[in-house]
């Protein structure tokens, strides 16, 4: 579900196939801890058991000049368990439960004008998770049957001081609780006949509530209210407190389910496959949201005042794809596909209070000053769903007896009503989300690992993106032809690693390993008039390898390179998250294993 890009499988070790206990310590800079423990354990042989525990301390990089203390630090700890069994040949059982917990300070936000990092009001994060996801398979004589049921449980709390200044504008306190069940439904086919085929049924239930009120301060009442309705009115209100509270309160309930099928055709070396899915989807946005205003605003008073409303929207959408392979060998193919891609439309309460803009501009009405345009609740809060039609050919290859392997892909993505985050012009405070008409995206991927000495494995990856938009108007600017932001136009990566054999008992060998990293350029906004230029990171290690465990000292940034990692705006300014400077560290493993199939 909304899955532009695809999906990600995270697999983990099975208590099945392994028994034995993982520990692992690091200590690196920052006064960064980390401490992890797992143990794998099979008590018949039909049943497997895991539990996981890790935790995470770090006093942070980055110091706010105004309280001179640092703004990242950051705790966090969790547990996972998973439970398998196998009670005969045809059914199998698994579930993992996982808990997590995290605590965040602030954040860099520096100033694009000034490169201080510098705010006066607490800011910091929290956010606690449970989830638990069980499938259910059974095998028959040609066919096999699974359920997927999961169940996701977040609360979340984010403090900001929203205008990251010395200055007492206003803060933003959001908390958010989620609850999210999905059930998926798959039958498939089974052996390895000429025809394959699957079909499914998904459905899910969300529920989340959020809270998020926001407290002006005086330099927020004086600068951005007072000063603002003196200026259209000649009159300036009086507040009758140096603080105005704007609370916003959401129900965000949301549901949806798909049918899908898929078939696979196999005719000689030629992999053939095309597959449809209709998705549907139903999203409700109740908002009740207030301000305890009191201030004389010429001959008249301006009291405390509620709005409140209900939100509804539906989609529903038609998924075709199709792909073909052709097989040259058993290391070598080419492949081609075309897919219709959706991500889902919806009302964007992240982060910043879209509601917010609307009663900060009855609160300007009220004072008889209305802006250059009107915020209409439906159209600030609402987006539009964003559809692409992806188009891919590529290769998978291995020559020199697979000493080198790899695969190169090109690809190009139309899409329409792409779904943006944007920052409003003016001395506005928050964000929204909204629809560019079409974008287009072209490029290409190559990865290739190649053991080119005895003892020497080199791995390189390089990735070029040209996404621009091809129809783009935001208030009077055309953005047609400008570059998407946040995508970084080029990406690379290269690997080394030499390997000494030792052969001892208590070392069987050292590892020494160099890599790099280059991203960019990046532009940060729809003009395209600050950008990230194209930086690289450098770093090293050498490990020290055992039967039992490793031990490895390593250094990333090693050049020391400053770069940032995104770009915001608020009331008019613009702000840059610095990327992490110069890392040592220090990582330790230990694998006692027990036995292994």
């Amino acid at each position: 579900r909304n899955t532009m890009g695809g999906v990600m499988n995270i697999y983990t070790l099975s208590p099945l196939a392994y028994e034995g206990t993982r520990l692992g310590a690091e200590y690196a800079s920052g006064n960064t801890l980390r401490l992890r423990a797992s143990t794998y354990h099979r008590p018949s042989p039909r049943t497997g058991v895991s539990l996981a525990a890790r935790f995470m301390h770090g006093d942070g990089f980055f110091t706010n000049e105004y309280t001179g203390r640092t703004c990242d630090w950051e705790r966090s700890g969790g547990a996972r368990m998973r439970l398998q069994f196998r009670p005969d040949e045809r059914w199998s059982i698994d579930n993992t439960l996982a808990f997590g917990m995290l605590r965040q300070g602030g954040y860099p936000y520096a100033s694009a004008a000034t490169g201080r990092i510098a705010y006066n009001d607490p800011c910091g994060y929290r956010r606690t998770t449970l989830n638990d996801g069980l499938t259910i398979r059974y095998a028959a004589d040609g066919w096999e049957i699974a359920s997927i049921t999961s169940y996701q449980y977040s609360d979340d709390r984010m403090t900001l001081d929203q205008d990251f200044l010395p200055e007492s504008y206003f803060t933003l306190t959001q908390a958010k609780q989620d609850h999210g069940l999905t059930e998926d439904i798959v039958v498939r086919s089974r052996g390895e006949g000429r025809y394959g085929w699957l079909v499914g049924a998904f459905g899910f239930y969300r529920h989340r509530s959020m809270q998020a009120p926001v407290l002006f301060k005086e330099d927020g009442l004086e600068h951005l209210i007072a000063d603002k309705a003196e200026q259209y009115t000649g009159l300036r209100p009086h507040f009758a407190s140096d603080r105005m509270a704007l609370d916003s309160d959401f129900r965000n309930p949301a549901w949806g389910a798909a049918l899908y099928h898929e078939s696979q055709l196999r005719l000689g070396r030629f992999d053939l496959s095309a597959g449809l899915r209709i998705d549907y989807e139903r999203t409700r946005l109740c908002y009740l949201s207030s301000t305890d205003i009191d201030c004389t605003f010429g001959d008249g008073r301006i009291t405390p005042f509620t709005e409140r409303g209900t939100l509804h929207k539906s989609f529903v959408q038609l998924l075709p794809k199709a792909a073909a392979v052709y097989r040259i060998d058993d290391g070598n193919s080419l492949y081609a596909s075309v897919a219709k891609g959706y991500k889902a439309g919806g009302f964007n309460t992240q982060m910043f209070s879209d509601v917010l803009e609307v009663l900060q501009n009855s609160v300007m009405e009220r004072m008889g000053v209305y802006w250059n345009r009107h915020y209409d609740i439906d159209r600030v809060v609402a987006y539009k769903p964003e559809k692409s039609w992806n188009f891919e050919v590529g290769s998978h290859f291995a020559f020199a007896d697979g000493r080198i392997r790899g695969e190169a892909t090109l690809f190009y993505i139309l899409c329409r009503d792409q779904q943006l985050t944007v920052f409003p012009e003016g001395q506005t405070t928050g964000r929204m989300m909204t629809n560019a008409g079409r974008t287009r995206s072209r490029g290409g991927e190559l990865s290739v690992q190649a053991l080119v000495a005895h003892r020497l494995d080199l791995r390189l990856s390089y990735g070029f993106t040209h996404a621009t938009f091809a129809e783009f108007r935001s208030g009077n600017a055309d953005y047609a032809g400008k570059r998407i932001p946040y995508a970084p136009r080029h990406t690379a990566a290269a690997v080394a690693e030499y390997t000494v054999s030792v052969g001892r008992s208590w070392l069987d060998g050292i590892v020494l390993s160099v890599d790099g990293r280059g991203v960019g350029p990046i532009e940060w906004n729809e003009a395209n008039s600050l950008r990230q230029k194209f930086y690289a990171l450098a770093g090293c290690a050498i490990r020290f390898e055992q039967r039992h465990g490793s031990l490895s000292l390593w250094c990333r940034n090693l050049t020391q390179t400053r770069y940032d990692v995104f770009y915001f705006e608020s009331i008019g300014n613009a702000f840059l998250q610095r990327g992490r400077p110069r890392e040592w560290g220090v990582t330790l493993t230990i694998n006692l294993q027990h036995n292994e199939r």
